[in-house]
């Protein structure tokens, strides 16, 4: 594993869902509860499947985020149920949708307390880059209270080498001064690694599908089980 310390990266963005606090389990949830009403026309599995095959289609068009997850529900539906799907069921899922725009954003261990160390130190800019809808990402970093230790919050429809060079050049720094941390291997570490910058992988123990990815070493990449450790090495 590289030591981050010979290179004391000028900024050190985060990922946001399931890196500072849980969101994934939130969905799977709501996956549950869509199974179960819709259990007179297909199995939770059958119903799963269909809703990750509706994202996928979808996500050009509808991008990431809560409300076009809330889309693809009804449209799985309206496809699982053959169009027999009663204005009744709709409701409870436009109701499932809401609720995750009100989950709590807890922070995860060592999260807030990393961060202060961080913070204080004052030798690192810290920020928040994260891809989703722009209301609901920014209401859950509010309700998170980690906010305060952030000097700039970038939340973009994707996160791809396109999005990762913007970011550099919004902060005036060179990739190889920026150290992306997150949990998802596809978006927070594969394209930033690819532009030169450098990643700390977190894994959360649920993934979205859609995020699955294969996994390789890298001399920039450094592995990491528990977000504390991120104070240490720095």
């Amino acid at each position: 594993m590289p030591d981050i310390r010979k290179i004391q990266p000028k900024v050190i963005a985060f990922d946001a869902d399931d890196t500072l606090w849980d969101c994934q389990t939130w969905f799977d949830e709501a996956d549950r509860q869509c199974g179960r009403l819709l259990s007179q026309w297909a199995t939770q599995e059958e119903v799963s499947r269909s809703l990750i095959a509706t994202e996928h289609k979808n996500l050009p068009l509808t991008g990431y985020g809560t409300k076009a997850f809330t889309l693809s529900l009804i449209e799985n539906a309206v496809v699982v149920s053959g169009g027999a799907v009663t204005g009744d069921t709709v409701q409870k899922l436009i109701d499932i949708g809401k609720q995750l725009l009100r989950f709590p954003t807890t922070p995860l261990p060592e999260v807030a307390e990393t961060l202060q160390l961080l913070a204080a130190k004052r030798c690192y800019r810290l920020v928040v880059f994260t891809k989703g809808e722009l209301m609901d990402q920014e209401d859950k970093l509010r309700r998170s209270g980690l906010e305060q230790f952030f000097s700039h919050v970038e939340i973009v429809s994707n996160k791809t080498e396109r999005e990762y060079r913007q970011l550099c050049e919004n902060l005036d720094v060179a990739p190889e001064e920026t150290l992306m941390v997150g949990n998802s291997f596809r978006s927070d570490i594969a394209p930033a690694l690819a532009v030169g910058a450098w990643a700390a992988h977190i894994p959360y123990h649920v993934v979205w599908a859609l995020e699955k990815s294969d996994e390789f070493p890298h001399e920039r990449l450094i592995e990491m089980s528990h977000f504390g450790q991120l104070a240490e090495m720095l």
